[in-house]
C-alpha cells in the first residue's frame, strides 16, 4: 500500500524515523468512529501513548479517507490542557496510526454506565474545562460538532479532554458551516434547520448546545430531549418548540440558570463563548486562571486501580479481529515472502490497487490500496 503526495506537508507519509516497531503493543482499549485505540508504550523512551489505528481497505470502503486525513490535519495543529494532544503518525502497508495522549480516567459515557452519580459541582467544573477547551478551537477557526460523552476522556486526575475530530469542520471569516454532520441527540436546532432548508448554515454556537446536553445528562442520567436516530428531522424540531427540559428541584437556582441559557433554541440568544459564560453570576467565583493549569481538581476522581474501559474491547481485539494488531509483524512478513512469486494468486491480490484522489489543504493526495 503506498501513499503519494504533491506537497511535503501530506500527512501519513511513510515514516523512516518512527514506525510500528518502535511500539510495544500492550492492549485495546476502545473504538472511535472508526478504527481502533490500544495503548502502547515507545520501547526507547518508556513512555505509554494511545494509538488509534485504521485499516486502510475499510477506509476506501466506508469512504472515510477524507475523514481520516482532515482529523490528522487538525490534530497536528492542536495543543491545549483540555484536548487529547496529537504525538506521531505513520503508516504501514495496512493501516494508518495516530499516537496520541493516553488518558487513563475513561470517557464520560463509561462513568455513566458504571452508574456514578456525578455532582453539580464537578459537572460544574467539566463545563469550564470544555469552555475552554472552545474557546481555544473557536480561536482555531473549528467547529467541533460532535461534543457528547463518549468523546469527553478524563485524566488520572478527574480532568476532562475533548477528543475526536473526524467530523470537525474549520470555517472561514464570517462563513458558515453548512454540511450536516453530528450525533443527533446532541446537535442543534439550526443543524436540523440546515437539514431542512430552513437555515442557511451554523457556527459555533452548535458546539455550546452540545455542552449543554451534556452537562444535564451528566447531571440526570438522562438527555433533556429523548429523540433516536432514525427520527426525522422535522419531528426533532417540533420537539425542541414543543417540550422543555426538566430542571430538578434539587439542582441549585445557578444551574437552572446556566443550562437554559446553553439550551437555548435559538442560537443567537444562546451562550456561545467563553466570555459570555463567564459574565454569568453561577460562575463568578471561578478562578479560570487555575482551571486553565489544572489546579483545582474536579471532585471526581476515576478509579486508578482499573482501567476503566470496557474489557470486550481487549476480547474483541483478541478472538473476533481477523487481523490482530499483536499479530501484525509476524502478518506483514509472510506478505512479504508471498508477494514474492510473481503470477501467484497472492501476488495478483497483493498488487490490486485503488486509488483515491482528493484535495486537502490545498493539497493534492492519493491513497493507493
Amino acid at each position: 500500500v503506498s501513499m503519494l503526495a504533491e506537497s511535503e506537508t501530506s500527512v501519513f507519509k511513510y515514516n523512516n524515523d518512527l514506525n510500528f516497531d518502535h511500539f510495544q503493543i500492550l492492549r485495546a482499549i476502545g473504538k472511535g468512529s472508526f478504527g481502533k485505540v490500544c495503548i502502547v508504550q515507545k520501547k526507547d523512551t518508556k513512555k505509554m501513548y494511545a494509538m488509534k489505528y485504521m485499516n486502510k481497505l475499510k477506509c476506501v470502503e466506508r469512504n472515510e479517507v477524507r475523514n481520516v486525513f482532515k482529523e490528522l490535519q487538525i490534530m497536528q495543529n492542536l495543543e491545549h490542557p483540555f484536548l487529547v494532544n496529537f504525538w506521531y503518525s505513520f503508516q504501514d502497508e495496512e493501516d494508518m496510526f495516530m499516537v496520541v495522549d493516553l488518558l487513563l480516567g475513561g470517557d464520560l459515557r463509561y462513568h455513566l454506565q458504571q452508574n456514578v452519580h456525578f455532582t453539580e459541582s464537578t459537572v460544574k467544573h467539566y463545563v469550564c474545562e470544555i469552555a475552554l477547551a472552545l474557546h481555544y478551537l473557536c480561536n482555531k477557526r473549528i467547529i467541533h460538532r460532535d461534543i457528547k460523552p463518549d468523546n469527553i476522556l478524563l485524566d488520572e486526575h478527574g480532568h476532562a479532554h475533548l477528543t475526536d475530530f473526524n467530523i470537525a469542520a474549520i470555517v472561514k471569516e464570517d462563513l458558515k458551516a453548512t454540511s450536516i454532520a453530528g450525533t443527533k441527540p446532541y446537535m442543534a436546532p439550526e443543524l436540523f434547520q440546515s437539514f431542512e432548508g430552513t437555515r442557511p448554515g451554523y457556527s459555533f454556537a452548535v458546539d455550546w448546545w452540545s455542552l449543554g446536553i451534556t452537562a444535564y445528562e451528566l447531571l440526570r442520567g438522562q438527555r433533556p430531549y429523548i429523540m433516536r436516530a432514525n427520527t426525522p428531522a422535522n419531528e426533532i424540531l417540533q420537539t425542541f418548540h414543543k417540550a422543555h427540559p426538566c430542571y430538578t428541584a434539587a439542582w441549585s437556582t445557578g444551574i437552572k440558570s446556566l443550562l437554559p441559557k446553553l439550551l437555548c433554541v435559538d442560537a443567537q440568544k444562546r451562550i456561545s463563548s467563553l466570555s459570555e459564560l463567564q459574565d454569568l453570576e453561577y460562575l463568578s467565583d471561578v478562578n479560570w486562571d487555575a482551571v486553565l493549569n489544572k489546579q483545582i481538581p474536579p471532585g471526581f476522581l476515576p478509579d486508578r486501580r482499573r482501567l476503566n474501559c470496557d474489557p470486550t474491547f481487549e476480547l474483541e481485539e483478541m478472538i473476533l479481529e481477523s487481523k490482530p494488531l499483536h499479530k501484525k509483524k509476524k502478518r506483514l512478513a509472510r506478505k512479504t515472502r508471498e508477494s514474492g512469486s510473481d503470477g501467484s494468486p497472492q501476488s495478483c491480490l497483493l498488487h490490486y490497487h485503488v486509488s483515491l484522489e482528493f484535495f486537502c489543504n490545498g493539497s493534492l493526495l492519493c491513497l493507493s490500496v
